[in-house]
Parts: structure tokens; sequence; C-alpha cells
């Protein structure tokens, strides 16, 4: 497998008022004089937004936002509305910026993509395995072939996933600093929420620029 490298959520504004919605707690001091202690502020783990919102676990999708380094969750609602349900930093490849062009370039794949599988992972927690190359990516990839784009002698590449960081390395997610080889990395602990979500060949995934 290819070498592979943060969580603040957003709830549809309907449910701003109610329990579901973060508890902002700020606290007020009696004193003019004394400091008020800082804005208490929960946020709840996506498997309770799922409950409490009665939203159907097969709707839940990802879309990775590269230029932002934003891993978002969106689902719809029983009415039907698409919602964000929440969002987590996340790296990318060593080289960011751009559509992986083949093997070994470090750059993590844009465009929609399903899953082929995922497992726990002895180095990165877990590895969920992204379906790269897809039928589009190896459209664009002969396309650049043909144009002269692709270096003699390089494959499209593989083995593409979302992971997350050796026990104790979250401050790697922390420090924004892209190191994958064009993997999508988390926090372990947003590795672990979104895993039971994923479902090989149906669950969707948007990575833009």
């Amino acid at each position: 497998m290819k070498s592979a490298a943060p969580c603040l959520f957003l709830l549809f504004p309907l449910f701003a008022a109610c329990q579901d919605a973060p508890s902002v707690v700020p606290a007020v001091a009696e004193d003019p004089h004394v400091a008020a202690p800082p804005v208490v502020v929960r946020i709840r783990p996506l498997g309770v937004l799922v409950d409490s919102l009665r939203i159907n676990a097969a709707t839940v999708r990802f879309h990775v936002d590269k230029s932002e380094r934003r891993f978002e969750v969106h689902a719809k609602l029983p009415s039907g509305r698409d919602t964000l349900l929440k969002t987590y930093p996340c790296v990318l490849g060593e080289k960011p910026v751009g559509d992986k062009f083949h093997q070994g370039d470090r750059k993590t794949p844009e465009g929609t993509f399903s899953f082929r599988s995922k497992r726990v992972h002895n180095d990165w927690h877990k590895f969920i395995w992204v379906d790269y190359p897809n039928a589009e990516s190896w459209k664009r990839y002969k396309a650049r072939h043909q144009q002269g784009l692709i270096p003699a002698g390089k494959d499209i590449g593989g083995e593409i996933g979302i992971h997350g960081v050796p026990e104790g390395y979250d401050h790697w997610i922390d420090a924004g600093q892209d190191w994958t080889w064009g993997c999508i990395a988390l926090k372990n602990a947003d590795v672990d929420e979104i895993y039971p979500y994923i479902t090989a060949g149906k669950t969707k995934m948007d990575v833009v620029p």
C-alpha cells in the first residue's frame, strides 16, 4: 500500500435551536472586572446526529474539499432535503494541487468515487479503500497519455484510501501538513466515526479541487 497519511460540524438551520444542535453555554461573570470562563462547546458524535435526526444511514455521503482540507459528511433528512451533518479536518497527498495523473505523483485523485472495502490497519488505524481508478479515472488517464502528459512507463496507480494515523499522532492532522502518497488522512477518532457508514460499492465520495 502507498503510505498514506482535524472537528467541527454544522446542522441544518431548522435544528439550530433544538436539542440536536451543539450545546454552546456562555458563562457570564457577575463581577465585570472578572473575565468570564471560556465558552463550552459540545460536539456530538456522528452516530448521535444520524440517530437523533432519524437519518437513513444509506443516504450518508462524503465531500472532500482539497483546497480547504475539509472532509464533509452529508445525508438526507427524512423530508428528503440534503444536509451537512459534520466536518472533519483532513490532509492529502504531498502534492495537493491538481488531479492524480499517474502512480507515484503523490497527488490525491479528484472525482466521484465509491469504496471497495474497509479494514483495520496495523499502521494507519483503519484503511478504507477508495475505488480508484474507476472508469472516469481511466478515461482521464488515457486522454492525458495521448496528450503526452504521462511519463513513459508510468501506470495510473492505485491503493488510494481514507485512513488514520499511528496511535498518538493526531497532531499530524492538526498541523495541516500534507504528507501522504495520495490518500486522505483523518484523525483516528474521526475515521472511527465515518467507518460504520461506508458500504462497499454503494457509499459515494466527491473529491473536488
